[in-house]
């Protein structure tokens, strides 16, 4: 018996040692030499060098030089601790009632844009994090964004589609642009704008 115990133990010390920390540490240090920005969560840097998110994790932007993200139903909105999606169902009169609200909002704070509203401006991602939008829909804000900025729209549009991502493997997936990526490529083409008046900011990074 006394054998078998030491036998057992032994099994269970190597195999600790080599599943719950050599193998972490080989795993996690081939990670940050091959792809150490990926391992360490895809952060992005202003100008100055300042972290100011994740490109994998979408965030709100209040100011209307910034490009705007799909809607977040997790947490607050873009709340990485409670990623989820709304469940609300293709009846649902609270479904409805917000994705008319988002419309009259989008249509007051873009009214030089053309109609239709593009999809994924009033839709919320599964994840409610999604930091990605459809060329279109980024497109689509250029009007308020070269208005806020004081700049031409075709200027605004040039860093857009600079920016487009296209398939993954050239077959996966579709066209998106970064939000986050391209707000930053518009504060560095064109300088950051004044920050809203404390009575208009609303929750957000910028």
């Amino acid at each position: 018996m006394r054998k078998e115990i030491m036998i057992a133990l032994r099994a269970t010390l190597v195999t600790l040692v080599l599943t719950g920390i050599l193998y972490p540490l080989a795993t996690t240090g081939a990670a940050e030499a091959l792809f150490g920005d990926r391992a360490n969560g895809s952060l992005a840097h202003n100008e100055s060098g300042q972290v100011v998110g994740s490109e994998l994790i979408g965030q709100t932007f209040a100011s209307p030089a910034y490009v705007q993200g799909r809607p977040s139903a997790a947490g607050n909105g873009y709340d990485a601790t409670a990623s989820s999606g709304s469940n609300l169902g293709t009846t649902s009169q609270k479904l409805r009632d917000r994705a008319a609200a988002d419309v009259a909002r989008l249509q007051k704070e873009n009214p030089a844009a053309p109609l239709p509203i593009p999809d994924a401006l009033v839709t919320a991602s599964a994840s409610g994090l999604d930091p990605d939008l459809p060329p279109e829909a980024a497109l689509w804000q250029a009007p308020r964004i070269a208005r806020a900025r004081n700049v031409a729209e075709d200027r605004i549009r040039a860093v857009m589609e600079n920016r487009v991502q296209g398939r993954d493997l050239g077959f996966l997936g579709e066209p998106r642009v970064n939000v986050l990526d391209l707000n930053l490529a518009l504060d560095q083409q064109f300088g950051r704008p004044l920050p809203l008046p404390a009575t208009a900011a609303v929750a957000g990074t910028r």
